[in-house]
């Protein structure tokens, strides 16, 4: 009998040589959540859970050509992506994506590490806006990313409708999570799909297992999206699944260690 297909996602990302975030987070959540997961590095980087030493961005040339092996063999059911670091990258991956016609896109918009290295060039903002974006299914931003995004001040709940609202009505985006673990009090994420608005709601867990939230949080929703998943569905469960990961998680290094991506399999 012939076994049921396992879903496919792809991350589109740079690489964390300390395994904390990145295409390496990501395909840990993957294995995780029962997906098969396949990967185009964009850029490599020398970091570890102090900060990040060294990045060196990937060729367009071998980007694209890491996406057309992938898509010309294997396929994909969604595709993740990270840390697109430049203008060109981002207008690559998006050519590919429609090239492909891939319709269910997580855009991860990666813009500083979490020792406070920036990832992204200032000058490329633009384009994750006006190009990226619009391809996607579902954004998942921090605040000071969905600030970068909407040239708005985020502090209150309120402030994160806003913007949520911006970044699916004028930037393009089907649906939007703005994350919460910025804000105050508990982490609430808001989430809106043009229509309506839904809160995640977790405790605020006092831990230094945090590198790689935001990619693993992405990857996630990712996953669930290949496994059935609506959107709203998909965010809230990679949310409880990023929640997990980090009460679960136990020490690496001397700075903001990784989550726990396989929890499951120790308890």
């Amino acid at each position: 009998m012939r076994e049921k297909r396992v879903p496919v996602c792809m991350t589109v990302a740079g690489s964390d040589s300390g395994g904390g975030a990145g295409i390496q987070a990501d395909l840990k959540t993957f294995a995780a959540l029962g997906v098969y997961g396949t990967s185009a590095l964009t850029a490599v980087t020398a970091q570890n859970t102090l900060s990040v030493i060294a990045v060196k961005e990937i060729s367009l040339k071998l980007i694209g050509a890491q996406i057309d092996a992938i898509m010309t063999d294997i396929g994909v059911d969604v595709v993740k992506t990270g840390m697109l670091s430049s203008t060109a990258i981002i207008q690559l991956v998006a050519e590919r994506i429609r090239k492909y016609g891939l319709d269910r896109v997580v855009v991860d918009p990666v813009m500083v590490a979490k020792g406070g290295d920036r990832l992204l060039q200032e000058s490329a903002i633009a384009s994750l806006r006006t190009v990226l974006i619009p391809l996607a299914t579902i954004v998942t931003p921090n605040l000071p990313e969905a600030e970068a995004l909407t040239e708005r001040t985020i502090t209150t709940l309120a402030d994160a409708r806003e913007a949520a609202k911006i970044i699916v009505h004028e930037l393009g985006a089907k649906s939007v999570v703005v994350k919460g673990g910025h804000l105050q009090g508990p982490a609430i994420d808001t989430f809106y799909d043009g229509s309506d608005f839904h809160l995640f709601r977790a405790k605020r867990i006092d831990s230094a297992s945090t590198h790689g939230t935001g990619c693993t949080f992405a990857s996630a929703t990712a996953a669930y999206l290949a496994r059935g998943f609506e959107p709203v569905e998909a965010a809230a469960r990679a949310k409880k699944y990023v929640t997990q990961a980090i009460k679960k998680a136990y020490p690496i290094g001397h700075g903001h260690g990784p989550l726990n991506h396989f929890f499951k399999l120790r308890q």
